[in-house]
């Protein structure tokens, strides 16, 4: 992280915290954790087209599935993140 790039902001029924890469790190993030100490964290997910499918593909096959079953799922696809909403094509 780069701290002069970070900054929090804090309202009576919200909080947003910016975060920057270092220069040299690179990819996406995947998840993050918060909590209010080490041993209570709790973990989310960055909206991406990986974990929208995996997070649909639990939904609809939340035990080991059957080959066919697999075969039989949507093709899901995230078409644009906004803060207000994201745009998801289902197949």
């Amino acid at each position: 992280l780069v701290s002069p790039e970070s900054s929090v902001s804090v309202s009576a029924h919200n909080a947003v915290v910016g975060l920057a890469k270092a220069p040299g790190s690179i990819g996406l993030w995947e998840k993050f954790s918060f909590g209010l100490d080490p041993s209570a964290l709790q973990e989310r997910l960055f909206v991406s087209e990986e974990n929208v499918d995996g997070f649909l593909g639990n939904a609809f096959c939340p035990s080991p599935c059957s080959q066919s079953a697999l075969e039989s799922q949507p093709l899901i696809e995230v078409l644009d993140v906004t803060e207000d909403r994201i745009q998801i094509r289902v197949e």
